[in-house]
């Protein structure tokens, strides 16, 4: 499984999540996708970045970034309308391989499959990035574990290898 975005698109994404919130510690954003098979798997092209706005968050000092349902609504919209698969993308602002917290983990296996409400025949997920690298869980319709994605690139000059497992 590939996860590609234009450097361009990182970058501002990255900007986006740095920016302080008035009272969340962190920030998130949704990612809207197109996915086709290719020779070596699963490709999924991100094409756009859905910013959360500051009245989306919600202010729950139990965890550093909690958004609400405007938030979801508004990336279910997005996927129904654009027959797009979403995934959720927030940071952990160090360099090297991020992964995720076990909050991360157990929040999105919550929120993820509610895509399918929408989008039943994609594949919906996560990623989290560092300042150098990536990490991504990707949901297939009717599986109910995810699937780690195995390489993200940043496409671009310079390219960027974010995440490559090896195989």
């Amino acid at each position: 499984m590939h996860f590609k975005m234009t450097a361009t698109m990182l970058d501002h994404v990255i900007a986006d999540l740095r920016r302080p919130h008035p009272f969340a510690g962190e920030r998130a954003g949704f990612i809207g996708c197109k996915v086709s098979r290719s020779r070596e798997g699963i490709l999924i092209l991100a094409h756009t970045y859905l910013t959360l706005k500051d009245d989306w968050y919600a202010d729950d000092q139990q965890y550093g970034c909690f958004f609400n349902a405007n938030a979801m609504r508004s990336a279910m919209q997005f996927a129904l309308t654009n027959e797009a698969s979403i995934f959720h993308i927030h940071m952990h602002d160090h360099m090297g391989l991020p992964w995720f917290s076990r909050t991360d983990l157990r929040e999105s296996r919550k929120f993820v499959p509610d895509f399918w409400n929408v989008r039943p025949n994609l594949p919906h997920g996560t990623l989290v990035v560092s300042v150098d690298s990536a990490a991504g869980l990707c949901w297939y319709p009717s599986e109910h574990k995810p699937t780690r994605i195995s390489r993200i690139t940043a496409v671009g000059f310079p390219m960027r290898f974010l995440e490559r497992l090896h195989e």
